[in-house]
């Protein structure tokens, strides 16, 4: 089974990411894993943070000579700025310079506090921030590599910023780099410039906007998931998954909220015999309104999933009304360095948490304690699945 565990607080020494349940042979850098959070900080709107934070990597455990060794992978991402936080994130003990105690509306502050009887929001804000999606992002890479390994390719793209929504354009298994290109990450560029225009008025009265980025994996064969059981199906695994990601607070399979509006003889994918469909086990859909998955389970389609971010609490204009909790008194939320839009590296991070939840699934189904153990596992399953197709194409 694949399972990740991450560490590690904003303002930290470092993020920490242990990933186990990887097969031995799987080929691995550290500039590959650089590329990858690289991606993570793309995108017009993000803050100044953004712009001078360097991901510094090191792999620690769990691979040598550029291929893991079955073992834990442990990847440490250093922070550039500890310097300047080594003493208020000291973890000897002592006194923080200043308390954070007018908590943010709509952040983990107020809740944190209370939950683990607090008094200062930073104990909080730290472990809360999206700051954490970097381990995340270093975790996902490596699960896209052992998918690779099968064919599987998983690529997002913004499809909303604010009021600007794209035409609905989706990105082919080739276009990642075609989507990074664009500074929101928006293959239609009369709304990428659109979405552009929403961050920069949002950005003039020191406001946050949220939006909508699809993630789609290509190249799934039929069978990850499960009806069987509950908590096996993929659909409800991802949707935890990407729901996960901070500020995310809605998750949509296919068509699925559009489908709550039709009748069923236009909602369902009609199926037919395809006999170069190999990832499908030779059979087709005519459509994909059900986004890859029936009944929690791949259909061989490509797998989509629209991933909804609300507007980012931090603000850059004290605006949101709280209450000083040290005092009780009626103020306005503290300020920290922030973006004015995440969702361009919204994407990013959904692709990671995607490819876990698949890789992991993929390890369920093909197992194998080496790479080449896990290809020719799958490679076998695919023929058995494919025989079924031959069975019922005409003679």
């Amino acid at each position: 089974m694949l399972r990740f565990l991450t560490a590690g607080e904003s303002h930290g020494p470092s993020l920490t990411v242990i990933v186990e349940g990887l097969p031995s042979g799987l080929a691995l850098t550290v500039e590959e894993l650089g590329d990858e959070l690289a991606r993570r900080r793309l995108g017009y709107g993000r803050g100044p943070r953004m712009r001078f934070e360097r991901d510094v990597v090191r792999l620690t455990g769990g691979v040598r000579h550029g291929r893991t060794l079955g073992s834990p992978v442990a990847v440490e991402i250093l922070n550039t700025e500890w310097p300047k936080w080594e003493l208020e994130m000291a973890a000897a003990p002592g006194e923080p310079t200043k308390r954070l105690t007018a908590p943010r509306p709509g952040h983990a502050d107020l809740v944190g506090m209370q939950k683990y009887a607090f008094d200062d929001a930073r104990d909080v804000l730290e472990r809360a921030s999206a700051r954490e999606t970097a381990a995340r992002v270093v975790a996902g890479a490596l699960a896209k590599a052992l998918l690779q390994s099968i064919g599987v390719v998983i690529v997002s793209h913004v499809i909303r910023i604010g009021a600007a929504a794209s035409d609905g354009a989706r990105p082919g298994p080739r276009d990642l780099e075609r989507v990074d290109e664009s500074e929101v990450r928006c293959l239609d560029e009369a709304a990428g410039a659109a979405m552009i225009d929403e961050i920069k008025a949002a950005a003039k009265v020191g406001d946050s906007l949220g939006g909508v980025a699809e993630v789609i994996a290509y190249g799934l064969p039929v069978g990850l998931g499960s009806y069987v059981h509950w908590d096996r199906k993929l659909d409800g695994l991802l949707a935890q998954a990407l729901m996960s990601i901070q500020a995310v607070k809605a998750v949509e399979i296919g068509d699925g909220m559009s489908q709550a509006a039709q009748r069923g003889s236009v909602a369902h994918d009609a199926i037919f015999v395809e006999n170069e469909n190999h990832s499908g086990g030779g059979f087709g859909r005519r459509s994909d309104h059900a986004g890859g998955l029936e009944g929690g389970v791949t259909s061989g389609a490509p797998l989509i999933a629209r991933v909804s971010m609300k507007p980012l609490a931090t603000l850059n204009r004290p605006v949101l009304e709280t209450v000083d909790v040290a005092t009780g008194e009626a103020t306005v939320s503290f300020r920290e360095r922030t973006d004015v839009t995440a969702v361009p590296a919204l994407g990013v991070v959904a692709e990671a948490m995607m490819a876990l939840v698949l890789a992991g699934e993929a390890q369920r189904k093909f197992g194998g304690d080496s790479v080449e153990e896990f290809s020719r596992n799958y490679a076998s399953y695919l023929a058995h699945v494919t025989s079924t197709a031959s069975r019922a194409r005409p003679v």
